[in-house]
């Protein structure tokens, strides 16, 4: 039978629905021998099944935590998921899964809820500039970690951030570029007003300033400008992007995208356009998902270490739950390039490579000092 409700069950074995949740929790002590085996007839009778959510965030006995990421139709943060899920699901923990779309409303209501439920603590994706709309929560017992963010000035002195350096990955991406002689680069990016988009935007002008040239001569792509953050039409909008700049007089030869996506749709953008990606125009995209490698061409893009990433997650997180009061911590993981093939030589026209460039994987002197300490807290006074 199926639909049946602890109320019917009570009423079946003509005792309270208290008595039956004391049965179905183990307290019985004090229970008549003869209430307890109707209830247990009753119960199997009509093949109850207590709610298993409703009653694990009831009554604490199975831990819970909360993720909120801008959208799973960007496959980094369903990898990012299923990363957090076996880790957590290893140490006896469940994973709530929410979609905010970065919308600070939006998290709120998910951050309430799920305090609300029982679960005390969350791991938020939202890299927005400010999280002030959810720190009055921490001040009521959410515990909280902050991924894909840099701790910023006025954070929660609780919150902790974990984040790849992704300054320091954008430069790696835009100088792979340098080396192999492009000179005309475009950044394509949706809306750059979260933390991580203006560190790669940033990443990207430091990598052509070492190169010695100009970044104000550089294309950024105006999708920068609009409201929209792009996670889950970030392919379209790298080719729609791809189609109006490769149709300008003086195109660009090589693209550095927001994401592996924004870079999937800048290559076919380029087939819309009559070039090929590899061949004609080079792409690096950022996050080394699972299609980068699976697509023609394979994609040349930064790779963020998701399991080593999430790992450190759970950990902080596990942490503020279980411990008394932590301290906030901001960690920055270290990026890496991976070369495949949507990036090769420039064309012929362009200008040689400035010898007193430096070598790719050499980071400017601003984005090392950033990541000398990636595994240590913060000095004092780091998060302003």
């Amino acid at each position: 039978m199926s639909g049946v409700t602890i109320h019917q069950v009570a009423e079946a074995a003509g005792v309270s629905a208290s008595t039956v949740s004391n049965v179905l929790n183990g307290r019985t002590d004090r229970m008549q021998a003869a209430t307890l085996a109707r209830v247990e007839q009753v119960i199997e009778q009509l093949s109850y099944r207590p709610n298993r959510a409703a009653r694990m965030l009831r009554t604490g006995r199975i831990k819970v935590i909360g993720l909120i990421v801008p959208s799973v139709a960007n496959p980094f943060w369903g990898s990012l998921a299923r990363e957090l899920e076996a880790i957590a699901l290893a140490d006896g923990y469940h994973v709530l899964l929410c979609n905010s779309e970065r919308d600070p409303a939006r998290e709120l209501k998910y951050s309430e809820e799920l305090l609300a439920d029982g679960v005390s603590g969350v791991v938020l994706c939202s890299s927005l500039p400010s999280l002030d709309h959810v720190a009055p929560l921490l001040g009521r017992g959410l515990k909280m970690v902050a991924f894909d963010r840099t701790a910023q000035a006025g954070d929660p002195p609780s919150l902790s951030s974990i984040s790849v350096d992704n300054a320091m990955g954008a430069e790696l991406a835009t100088r792979h570029l340098l080396e192999l002689g492009h000179r005309r680069l475009a950044f394509v990016s949706g809306s750059v007003n979260s933390v991580n988009r203006r560190e790669r935007l940033r990443g990207f002008r430091a990598a052509l300033e070492s190169a010695g040239l100009d970044p104000a001569d550089a294309i950024v792509w105006p999708g920068a400008d609009t409201a929209e953050f792009g996670d889950k039409d970030a392919a379209e909008l790298g080719r729609n992007a791809a189609r109006e700049l490769l149709g300008r007089p003086r195109p660009p030869t090589a693209f550095v995208a927001i994401n592996d996506m924004c870079a999937i749709g800048i290559c076919r953008g380029a087939k819309d356009a009559g070039r090929s990606a590899g061949q004609d125009v080079s792409v690096v995209g950022f996050d080394d998902i699972l299609l980068a490698d699976l697509f023609e061409p394979p994609l040349t893009t930064v790779r963020q270490p998701l399991p080593e990433m999430a790992a450190e997650t759970f950990q902080q997180l596990r942490a503020r739950i279980e411990s008394a009061p932590v301290a906030g911590r901001s960690l920055l993981i270290r990026p890496r390039l991976v070369v495949r093939k949507s990036t090769a030589q420039a064309p012929a026209a362009a200008a040689a490579v400035p010898a007193s460039r430096a070598r790719i994987g050499e980071p400017t002197a601003p984005t090392t000092a950033q990541t000398a300490a990636q595994t240590a807290a913060p000095a004092a006074g780091a998060r302003g």
